[in-house]
């Protein structure tokens, strides 16, 4: 219980740089990274997971060919937190994003970008950051503009060369307008003389981006990231392309050619639908300009969410199923999400693995490949090189018997292979259960496996100590 008053208590800590990156020799293997990311998309929210009636053919494309991940988990169940995890290789916790517009990222961590920026590579960030504000004058979005400052943490203060990025959410569809009424969920596109300021923008190393700012969210963030990718190659350098979608998050607007195939539905879940399969075709143009251009079989396409389905399961469109719990829960619905790994030159054939991974594997996978370690730091993270090369029997056990630890507000959760340890109200109601037999966490095995329960309470704890003492700037 001490650990979860004192992590509580020291959110507002000062951060101070503490790493600093030397040269390093560049690796002959230097792939090109790609992470894309949709924003609050359910498991069950894609063809290649079972959906019949959102349409994803792009996606399912992909994982016709690429190695998908069964057990893949946001490293927590809201958005900015992972969106840390995912550049950092570490759990949020350990340095204050412990939920969306909390803390930002520090510039003591090192990031993906940074990681890689002696190697040569050339990074750029296209879409949702939600890792601090961007902006020091008017107002923006969430935090940004002439208020909290503290937190103005832009891309390019995090190795990236480049960016186009908004502080937060925007509507899917003409993203900086809303209509002139009030704000809903959804709506359909309005007229350039019905709608207002959303009030929000996009920012890149100049300032604020005026022009060209209507249609689809997703093509404007995918013609951004391919320009660069574009120069990068004609430069002769490898390239980090992070590109965070804003689909499907809340609110869902989508194009007429995007909702017409969902008209016998209802809006909330033509628009839903809708933005998904936008988003969807913009992935399908990353493949084929990686195609045409001779970047694929080098290039690490990561796909994944930041976190299971909005809304509750009765009345909002996106799944999670067969799980429960939706986002902001650390039951398997709110971190279990769609991922997957396209790299032709390492996997030439379609597989599915139940092998557990989560968004901190990034990092560390990277460093693998490039076989340059990383600063002597706690990382949350592994390298998931073994299950990527198919290695032998020995290395896959070893991942699936790892252990990974979440926290998110009153909630904890720590997993070591199939069993998962589950704590709600600051660890006064605890649940255990066995993934492997119960994936929708019906049974609680706390009463029947005192022994399990207890020894992943005590590895939990440890965890959740260590993360503290990071956020402490002690590192152990």
């Amino acid at each position: 219980m001490e650990c979860w008053v004192l992590m509580a208590a020291c959110l507002s800590m000062p951060w101070f740089h503490v790493l600093g990156t030397g040269e390093r020799s560049a690796d002959p293997l230097r792939p090109n990274v790609v992470l894309l990311m949709a924003d609050d998309l359910g498991w069950a929210d894609v063809g290649f997971n079972g959906n019949q009636v959102v349409q994803t053919p792009e996606l399912d494309a992909m994982a016709s060919e690429a190695l998908v991940f069964d057990r893949f988990y946001a490293a927590a169940p809201v958005c900015s937190p992972t969106r840390g995890s995912c550049l950092t290789g570490r759990h949020p916790y350990r340095y204050g994003i412990t939920h969306a517009n909390v803390g930002h990222l520090p510039e003591s961590e090192l990031t993906l970008a940074e990681y890689l920026k002696p190697f040569g590579y050339s990074s750029g960030h296209f879409g949702k950051w939600h890792l601090g504000t961007l902006s020091l004058e008017g107002r923006d979005s969430n935090r940004g503009g002439d208020r909290h400052h503290e937190h103005y943490s832009p891309p390019s203060r995090h190795g990236f060369d480049t960016y186009f990025s908004t502080e937060a959410k925007v509507p899917t569809w003409d993203p900086m307008w809303r209509p002139s009424g009030a704000t809903q969920i959804w709506w359909d596109p309005v007229e350039a003389t019905k709608r207002k300021p959303y009030g929000t923008a996009y920012w890149n190393s100049k300032g604020r981006i005026e022009q060209g700012m209507d249609g689809d969210d997703s093509a404007l963030i995918m013609s951004q990231a391919l320009a660069f990718m574009e120069t990068a190659q004609i430069e002769d350098k490898p390239f980090l392309a992070v590109i965070w979608f804003h689909a499907p998050h809340l609110p869902v607007v989508a194009g007429k050619q995007w909702s017409e195939p969902y008209a016998s539905l209802g809006a909330y879940h033509r628009h839903y639908y809708g933005c998904i399969t936008a988003m969807d075709a913009q992935i399908g143009r990353l493949r084929s300009f990686l195609q045409q251009k001779g970047l694929s079989d080098h290039t690490m396409l990561w796909f994944c969410s930041d976190n299971g389905p909005e809304g509750k399961s009765y009345a909002a469109p996106g799944s999670a199923m067969p799980f429960q719990g939706r986002k902001r829960s650390l039951l398997e619905g709110g971190i279990r999400v769609p991922a997957m790994l396209e790299w032709p030159s390492m996997i030439t054939e379609a597989r599915r693995t139940n092998l557990p991974a989560v968004t901190s594997d990034y990092l560390p996978t990277v460093a693998d490949f490039l076989g340059e370690p990383l600063p002597d730091r706690p990382y949350d993270g592994l390298s998931l090189r073994p299950v990527i090369e198919n290695a032998d029997s020995v290395a896959h056990t070893s991942l699936a018997s790892r252990s990974i630890g979440f926290q998110s507000g009153n909630q904890g959760a720590w997993m070591r292979g199939t069993m998962k340890y589950y704590a709600a109200e600051n660890g006064t109601q605890e649940w255990l259960f066995d993934l492997s037999h119960d994936a929708r966490e019906a049974r609680n095995l706390a009463s029947t496996s005192p022994t399990v329960l207890k020894s992943l309470r005590s590895a939990f704890l440890d965890w959740q100590a260590s993360c503290l003492d990071s956020l402490q700037s002690q590192d152990r």
